[in-house]
């Protein structure tokens, strides 16, 4: 199955200049963890997500509406193709201990696929379960 058939189109994004106080609306509005951070013509320049919010601003002490996503996102992101398989897509989520990774095509963003998007295909669970399993172990990067 590619990446493609389980990613989700309608990404929400925000720009790098966007302040903190509106991503994290976005965030509770939308009801997800993550945004990826897109310059005007679709390029993928970053991710920010519910925890950046949190332990880089709000823990400490960071002024939310001061703040943009730009001072806190992650910068190199790593995505993956709509072409791939989705075991690439679990393999590459374990690897990189994420469990949201944006999709791709030319550098611009097509779409997002999270691991609980995989696991619920139920063809995949193998590859689901190593994923979630890496991702929580300790020496997490996400």
């Amino acid at each position: 199955m590619l990446v493609s058939n389980l990613m989700n189109p309608n990404v929400v994004t925000v720009s790098p200049e966007t302040n903190i106080a509106e991503a994290a609306r976005l965030l509770s509005h939308y009801d997800i963890g993550s945004l990826p951070v897109t310059l005007p013509d679709g390029r993928l320049k970053g991710i920010i997500t519910d925890r950046d919010i949190v332990l880089r601003c709000v823990a400490g002490d960071g002024d939310p509406y001061q703040t943009n996503v730009s001072d806190l996102m992650t910068r190199n992101v790593v995505s993956i193709s709509p072409d791939a398989d989705i075991r690439e897509a679990a393999s590459l989520m374990a690897s990189e201990k994420i469990r949201r990774l944006p999709v791709t095509k030319s550098g611009k963003i097509v779409g997002i696929i999270a691991l609980a998007d995989i696991a619920k295909t139920r063809t995949c669970d193998m590859e689901a379960c190593l994923a979630l399993s890496k991702i929580s172990t300790s020496g997490k990067k996400r």
